[in-house]
């Protein structure tokens, strides 16, 4: 794989790809978890999808290269972030019926756009599930931008965003205007799964962002320690299962996210039976006290 590494632009555009998905992912997802807007993933990765399944049909229709299903995607997946904010807006006493609304949406136009496109072909077929040679060094870039516009706006508002996660009345409180700290939390998540779905894949994506933290939590003594090892968890299972998608020659999203599951299995055992062991030191302790 080293040489065909050396050799190939489109697995050095993977591989870098995958780097830099490995770090954005977890990083915005610890935010997500901490918040409870784990579904918001699923949401925004299935408005996704309708939009990439729109720059298809579009791309089929006109052959203009100014519908490109990543673009597209990226779009809808911002439109997307809008609706859900506005609609939290709308129904204040349940917000969270604005997730399964675009979600539904989501998977609406996703049906009709495909339906149009005369059903799945190759290349949506790589977005939904990933593809190990279907990043571009077009793609890279824009997942370059993307990652750089992640860490600014995070490394700006971290304060803003942590006091939100953990109390947002108290944030309101201090002054924070919580309405557009959130609003542009949104958008980011939209931008960071659109970066996404070229490597992991449409269906897959809010796997990255979410089992990374799962497992994190079970071992971190604080915040900055969670992002910390849920960056560690991310990249992991992204190089292995990089690696082991091109050797078995399938769609890299699959073995990233059993990778991640196995990941988490591990640690929860780990963990239990690491407390197993103080709670009998513990006991012997209190009984050689006595």
């Amino acid at each position: 794989m080293l040489a065909n590494f050396l050799e190939y632009e489109f697995l050095r555009n993977t591989f870098f790809t995958g780097i830099i998905i490995g770090i954005i992912a977890p990083l915005l997802g610890t935010f997500v978890v901490v918040r409870r807007l784990s579904l918001l993933a699923d949401a925004l990765s299935h408005v996704t999808l309708a939009g990439i399944a729109f720059g298809l049909l579009m791309e089929k229709k006109t052959g203009s290269p100014f519908f490109t299903p990543f673009y597209s995607g990226v779009g809808f997946s911002v439109i997307g972030s809008v609706l859900i904010e506005r609609l939290r807006s709308v129904y204040k006493a349940f917000q969270e019926l604005s997730i399964p609304i675009i979600l539904s949406a989501g998977v609406g136009l996703s049906v009709i756009f495909i339906s149009l496109a005369n059903g799945f072909n190759t290349d949506l077929y790589n977005y939904l599930f990933g593809s190990v040679s279907a990043v571009s060094r077009q793609d890279l870039y824009s997942i370059i931008i993307i990652a750089v516009i992640v860490c600014v706006v995070i490394f700006l508002f971290y304060k803003e965003l942590f006091l939100l996660s953990f109390d947002e009345e108290h944030a309101n409180v201090t002054g924070i205007h919580g309405k557009a700290i959130h609003f542009i939390f949104i958008l980011l998540k939209a931008l960071v799964i659109a970066a996404s779905i070229r490597i992991v894949g449409v269906l897959l994506v809010s796997s990255l962002m979410t089992l990374p933290v799962a497992a994190s939590i079970r071992i971190a003594k604080g915040f900055k320690q969670t992002i910390i090892y849920a960056i560690i968890y991310g990249e992991t299972a992204v190089i292995l299962g990089l690696i082991s998608g091109y050797y078995l020659e399938i769609p890299p999203g699959g073995t990233i996210v059993m990778l991640l599951i196995i990941l988490l299995i591990l640690t929860i055992i780990s963990k239990n039976v690491t407390n197993r062991l103080k709670e009998r030191k513990h006991r012997a302790n209190n009984e050689v006290i006595e």
